[in-house]
């Protein structure tokens, strides 16, 4: 009987400690080994680190769990925990980040990461606060550029009629179309079938998505244009988030700041290693283009779809951070 009854007080510890346990999952787009995927794992292992194991962490990587969309729709009804994504189609839940998405805005990564981790990003996170979802951290993709199946493009006249997914952001699509592009929304998993197929010519993202995805395999070139800074941020569920602790929040806005960093060193190693790795695996890489002519044309379609509405205040204060 002493030793049942040692066995069941064992039993019920391990049920306990089991119970105590709590599994978060870390939804993203990308291959675990992309820059999210290191992003994600160091949220995980800074949280379990953190909380002593009282919460674990598993990716849900690639788009499984939906595109970037779904996922912050996830977010907002409990369904998600984490997710790190894109700002492309968060500013259809909180327009005010379109600011972000401008062409042409950030001069160099150290401007943009400058002005995210500070007064304006904090400003930014709180005002996502406000749309049934959490703002955790600013992360990134990179500086995107334009790669497609048909031809070099080095001057916006050879951008002329092609056929360019673009993510679903009015500002991005209003800025293809005043440089002469055919802007097609469309969402990320459905995209290299999309360019695979001839849907589509092309597309534009960073370096560090280009090459995760292994875009070379369906297009043939690659051209720098650097035209939209594209960051990222590191979201949690309310239904989670406002559960916790005020020490577990600590943990999670620690982990997020965790991912943001892993992140950013991943993309600053694949900007210097990633455009070689294009050209091994057979793509045309042009470097040497104007950017002036395509951020004049961009710059007069797409600034208006947001200072009509937020005036001109938040973009003068970007580009006066120093």
């Amino acid at each position: 009987m002493k030793h049942v009854l040692i066995g069941t007080i064992a039993a019920l510890a391990l049920t306990t400690a089991a119970e105590a346990q709590q599994k978060i999952v870390v939804g993203h787009s990308l291959s675990p080994t992309s820059h999210y995927g290191v992003g994600a794992q160091a949220f995980i292992d800074t949280l379990t680190e953190l909380s002593g194991g009282a919460f674990t962490g598993e990716q849900a990587p690639a788009g499984q769990l939906g595109g970037e969309r779904d996922m912050i729709e996830g977010l907002q009804i409990g369904s998600m925990d984490v997710v790190i994504t894109s700002t492309g189609p968060l500013g259809n839940f909180v327009p005010e980040i379109f600011a972000l998405d401008l062409p042409f805005l950030f001069r160099d990564y150290d401007h943009a990461r400058k002005v995210l981790d500070g007064e304006i990003g904090q400003e930014l996170l709180d005002k996502i606060g406000e749309n049934t979802l959490v703002g955790l951290a600013w992360t990134e993709n990179g500086f995107r550029h334009v790669t497609n199946s048909q031809r070099p493009v080095r001057t916006p006249e050879d951008l002329q009629g092609l056929k360019l997914r673009t993510m679903e952001n009015k500002v991005h699509m209003a800025a293809f179309t005043g440089m002469g592009a055919a802007p097609t929304p469309m969402a990320f998993p459905e995209l290299f079938g999309a360019m695979q197929q001839g849907v589509v010519d092309g597309q534009e993202n960073p370096v560090t998505v280009i090459t995760a995805a292994k875009f070379w395999e369906v297009q043939k070139y690659v051209s720098l244009t650097g035209h939209v800074y594209s960051p990222a941020v590191v979201l949690a569920a309310p239904a989670l988030y406002d559960g916790l602790s005020d020490e577990q929040k600590d943990w999670f806005l620690q982990a997020a700041r965790a991912s943001a960093a892993a992140t950013r060193a991943e993309v600053n190693r694949l900007e210097e290693e990633g455009v070689a790795m294009l050209i091994e695996n057979g793509m045309e890489v042009i470097t040497e283009i104007d950017k002036a002519p395509f951020a004049a044309l961009a710059e007069q379609s797409s600034y208006a779809v947001y200072t009509d509405q937020y005036g001109t205040e938040m973009v003068e204060r970007i580009k006066a951070v120093e």
